[in-house]
């Protein structure tokens, strides 16, 4: 009969605990984050005060898979204030886009997912968006959600939080402005080899390219043609023209000069910043003017960190400057420009094309550029569409083996001879694989100039690589001007939770109500009986203290259990 005993007290309520255990793990699946991606935020910037670009960065809402409403009239857009659409970019409707940006249509519709990008990205960075936009990569947990999605959004019932279904969270601060954007410039030098008792300075030619980018997404602008082609080919030309300058046989009786450039995107900032004095240089002329300054190659070099002097500037027969030379086409542009001669309209003359600054200063220069028309504005800046996928090695081995083979004839007088200079499988040969190993790192680093430190790895990579190929490098440091205000908070991480209908919450918690009434009431009714006859022996055996009570409690007592234990029993 004792043994009968815990069955009756102890089985209910280890069997409530359970249940509840098992509702409480139910509850903790519901809350579990079906999937976890990352994702890139949409561009943030003002321009002379003007607001572009996504101005919020935190995302809590429920998923949508269209850009129409089907609860809502025909051709109704959805409520962006409540949905966070899922949108792949093959199936973009760009005019829709256009519409709702206030941007008119001004081209066709492409059937490239590449056009498809570029014309997306330049709608998304002109446009003032006042929701979060993010950008990710496509695999098998995003197109399963997607599936999902698109299955709920066929019912006609799309997903809020009375009828459930997905919901994407983003946490993240608000964006903050970055203060006193950087831009770094990077030169190398080669110097040439002057003839005896010649105390005239040699004539240098530059070798430009810009190395920054831009792009609808920071985070994923890699600019694998624009212009990590460019900076690929300068490398390589910094590394050939390091072999033939490495002897005084083969050293050339020029100059020259391999210049980084950074803030691209932004009329070309650093190549202007290179280019035009700050206030400490005309500090170093007036020393130089009141004879503090005795030797200028000394003072030049110490300053050379900074910018170029004008009698450097003056030295400069020509300049290249490289961009966008992977395409898999074989065509090439030379782009010259003749800078205008009002003092005034020069002061506003927007620079289409790097070699523009050395124009503006009278100085020779040239693109070399796939493009043949000049990019418009924040256009052609290594954004999304340009991917490692779309550059040829083999195009920019060619391209670097042209201005090579062009280079060294001006510098050795071979004009008009047939010589090969880097020949193929020669020691002077354009390296493929130093190409691309260079291209594949540039393809995998994103590199917009405000979002990257003095030390970034990137800078000192370039860095480093220059100093393996030339005399001397130079690192020069300046504030980006303009009128561009940038934001921070440039990626995040996508929680995608599937989420229960508040219909289902309601059933579950009446179920969960029902069943504690249920169990406490069932726990009162069969204790009852227990619980009076417990309290109807306690109250007729009491006993007065004294020592007679005292001897006969323990026989009672005896007595007692006993008796609950029959009466359990029956």
């Amino acid at each position: 009969m004792a043994k009968s005993q815990p069955s009756v007290w102890v089985d209910p309520v280890y069997s409530s605990v359970i249940t509840l255990l098992i509702i409480v793990m139910a509850c903790v699946e519901l809350c579990d984050a079906v999937t976890v991606v990352d994702v890139y935020r949409l561009v943030q910037y003002d321009l002379a005060g003007v607001p572009f670009g996504s101005r919020l960065a935190a995302l809590n809402h429920h998923a949508g898979s269209s850009l129409f409403s089907s609860s809502a009239a025909a051709g109704a857009a959805a409520d962006l204030s409540r949905t966070v659409l899922i949108l792949p970019v093959r199936e973009l409707n760009l005019t829709f886009i256009k519409d709702s940006a206030g941007i008119s249509d001004h081209d066709s519709a492409k059937d490239i997912i590449k056009e498809d990008l570029r014309e997306l990205e330049q709608l998304l960075i002109h446009a003032n968006i006042p929701y979060p936009v993010y950008f990710g990569f496509e695999d098998d947990r995003v197109n399963a959600v997607l599936a999902d999605v698109k299955k709920n959004d066929a019912t006609g019932q799309l997903a809020t939080a009375t009828t459930g279904g997905y919901k994407l969270v983003v946490s993240a601060p608000e964006p903050r402005k970055i203060a006193s954007p950087t831009i770094t410039n990077i030169q190398g030098w080669l110097p040439g080899l002057k003839a005896d008792g010649d105390s005239n300075q040699l004539p240098t030619i530059a070798v430009v390219a810009s190395y920054d980018t831009f792009g609808a997404a920071p985070a994923l602008s890699v600019g694998s043609d624009s212009n990590g082609s460019g900076v690929v080919a300068l490398l390589e030309l910094a590394r050939l023209f390091s072999i033939l300058y490495s002897s005084p046989k083969t050293r050339g009786r020029y100059n020259l000069l391999f210049v980084l450039t950074s803030g691209g995107p932004y009329n070309y900032n650093g190549t202007h910043k290179v280019l035009i004095p700050s206030k400490d240089l005309f500090i170093f002329v007036y020393t130089c003017a009141v004879g503090l300054c005795r030797d200028f190659d000394s003072v030049l070099s110490c300053y050379s960190g900074r910018s170029l002097d004008q009698r450097l500037r003056e030295t400069i027969d020509y300049s290249i400057c490289l961009n966008s030379i992977g395409s898999v086409s074989n065509e090439l542009w030379i782009h010259v420009s003749k800078p205008p001669d009002n003092i005034y309209i020069k002061q506003i003359f927007e620079v289409a094309w790097e070699h523009e600054q050395f124009s503006r200063l009278r100085v020779t220069a040239a693109t070399l550029s796939e493009l043949s028309v000049a990019p418009d504005f924040l256009e052609s800046t290594g954004g999304l569409s340009d991917s490692r996928y779309f550059v040829d090695e083999a195009s920019i081995s060619r391209s670097v083996k042209l201005v090579a083979e062009s280079l060294a004839r001006h510098i050795y007088g071979l004009e008009g001879k047939n010589i090969d200079i880097f020949a193929d499988d020669s020691s002077l040969s354009v390296n493929p694989s130093y190409i691309r190993s260079w291209l594949q790192f540039l393809s995998t680093t994103p590199r917009v100039a405000p979002f990257l430190s003095k030390n970034d790895p990137l800078i000192m990579a370039l860095k480093k690589e220059l100093a393996d190929h030339t005399v001397e490098v130079n690192v020069q440091h300046e504030v980006l001007d303009g009128m561009f205000t940038f934001y921070d908070s440039t990626s995040g991480r996508l929680h995608v939770y599937q989420v229960a209908s508040v219909t289902f919450d309601l059933i579950l918690l009446m179920g969960l109500g029902s069943y504690l009434v249920t169990l406490f009431s069932f726990l009162v009714i069969t204790t009852r009986r227990e619980r009076e006859t417990y309290t109807n022996g306690q109250q007729l055996l009491q006993f007065p203290p004294g020592k007679a009570g005292n001897e006969t409690q323990p026989a009672i007592s005896r007595f007692y259990h006993d008796w609950c234990a029959f009466n359990t029993a029956r």
